[in-house]
């Protein structure tokens, strides 16, 4: 199935039904007076995150959306029924824009979360409504409201703890395989990954994290060049990125130019991403001889002025690439001891204050 992760939709609510204008009349009660009742409000269209999905692909085939209209009223003070709302099931990790003013509404991160996304219009006023003491027998009764009615986009963007980036053919794929249950495309030629793919990495209990990997980038990507632009959007979530790059490409090209060339297309793309924990893991550190390896390493480093961790793997050969996700296992650890330590002064600061403790 192709990956989609982006797509247009027209959603519609159903309009509030009319009220009724209708008298009493039964044999016995000559002035029995208005007995319109009022019209159903109509059905809402909400959106619902399901796990069970992890793809746009369905909105390729139904772009509309309506909900069902309110009944109108009837005679009798019978009031309509409301309209049925439409459910909308879309993948975990949704962001929703309101095309027409470009701005984000929404964002489904969570199984079962649900957005309201257009509101049913009102049920109009019977004219059992409108009688007073100078007008016994109105014939007045008001319309239903329309329903909203707007253009959605959907953007998925994967729930990853870490995102893998890296030039194409830089080894993201064995890598994800050595480390994970994933088991994304693997050959000899740039591009082999079309689609991202996620794997979980389980290093004992209670200690897991989700990595994903997006095709490989090239220069020029933030101006449409290759596929790996169009997926950048899937690490935005991520709290830490794993930078991948080939130690001895066959071409000869420069290592730390290649390092450069990806942060520039970053930078173009979202500037905060530069700003991300980000990793630099030198690949296929098998290519070369054993009493080489450390010293190219080293050269790299020094050229890039790298200051953030580095480690030097060979994912093909699985070579220390348990110890980058031990390293990657720690590190979300400290985050959470620092989040836990953040929590607990807010708590006390609060206590000073003689405030209520935020629950949670």
């Amino acid at each position: 199935m192709k990956f989609v992760d982006e797509a247009n939709i027209k959603i519609q609510a159903g309009d509030g039904g009319n009220g009724c204008i209708s008298f009493r009349r039964e044999k016995f009660i000559p002035f029995g007076g208005p007995d319109g009742g009022d019209g159903g409000f109509g059905g809402s269209v909400w959106l619902v995150a399901d796990e069970g999905l992890n793809t746009l692909v369905d909105f390729r085939h139904q772009r509309s959306f309506k909900a069902q209209r309110g009944q109108n009223g009837m005679g009798s003070q019978m009031y309509g029924k409301g309209g049925e709302d439409t459910i909308i099931r879309v993948p975990v990790g949704t962001m929703i824009t309101n095309v027409d003013t470009d701005e984000v509404i929404g964002d489904l991160t969570a199984d079962g979360q649900r957005m309201l996304v257009a509101q049913g219009g009102k049920g109009g006023l019977g004219n059992i409504h409108f009688k007073t003491s100078v007008n016994r027998a109105p014939r007045k009764a008001t319309p239903g409201t329309p329903g909203e009615a707007r253009e959605l986009k959907l953007e998925l963007r994967l729930l990853a703890d870490v995102g893998l980036l890296g030039f194409p053919n830089a080894g993201k794929s064995t890598f994800i395989r050595a480390v994970s249950a994933a088991t994304p495309r693997v050959a000899d030629y740039p591009f082999t990954t079309l689609v991202p793919n996620l794997g979980v990495v389980s290093l004992g209990v209670d200690q897991s994290f989700v990595i994903a990997d997006i095709p490989g980038l090239i220069e020029g990507a933030s101006e449409g060049a290759g596929l790996g632009i169009q997926f950048l959007r899937h690490v935005a979530r991520t709290s830490l990125l794993l930078h991948l790059v080939d130690i001895a490409p066959l071409d000869g090209a420069n290592v730390a130019d290649q390092v450069r060339a990806i942060e520039l297309e970053l930078e173009k793309f979202n500037p905060e991403l530069l700003e991300r924990p980000r990793w630099l893991v030198l690949n296929k550190a098998d290519m070369l001889a054993e009493d080489e390896r450390a010293e190219v390493a080293a050269k790299i480093i020094a050229e890039l002025g790298w200051t953030q961790p580095w480690f030097l793997v060979s994912a093909i050969a699985r070579e220390n690439t348990m110890a980058v996700c031990q390293q990657v296992q720690q590190f979300f650890e400290s985050q959470r001891e620092i989040s836990a330590a953040r929590t607990e002064m807010l708590r006390g600061d609060v206590r000073l204050r003689g405030e209520e403790p935020p629950q949670g």
